[in-house]
């Protein structure tokens, strides 16, 4: 499974909102600043945001958007979900091996249980420990 941009970007939105959450409405002018996006996809990706009661827009001079709820209570699962559609690797059917449909259920449902276990309170608070797993192979 490939998270596209409007997964990344949502998480990007949201992560942002959730940063200065119960400081008020924050434009999606200032995000696109901060992180070099474009405005007008950002627009495009509040809206089903929004219409899923993830964030909440305040209109006006000083207007913005908001999170409906705290920081711990949104999960990262959510915000994909909306943006992305359903969690699975693979689109698989009855007819294929059993095996192999029980390996395509196993990864969607890991994937599905990090997403839905990790918050945007875990995100903004996330301290880098100094593990890397990029691996460097010399031949």
């Amino acid at each position: 499974m490939k998270i596209s941009t409007k997964g990344r970007y949502g998480l990007t939105i949201m992560m942002e909102l959730a940063n200065r959450f119960g400081e008020g409405p924050t434009s999606l002018k200032s995000i696109a600043e901060k992180h070099q996006l474009s405005e007008h996809y950002l627009e495009q990706l509040v809206a089903p945001l929004r219409n899923a009661g993830l964030v909440k827009s305040i209109r006006g001079a000083y207007g913005g958007y908001i999170l409906s709820k705290s920081p711990e209570q949104v999960t990262a699962g959510e915000v994909i979900r909306v943006l992305e559609g359903p969690i699975s690797p693979v689109d698989f059917t009855e007819e294929d091996d059993p095996a192999k449909r029980d390996l395509w259920i196993r990864i969607r449902d890991s994937i599905a249980d990090v997403l839905d276990s990790t918050t945007l309170a875990n995100l903004i608070s996330f301290e880098d420990q100094g593990k890397n797993d990029n691996y460097m192979f010399y031949i």
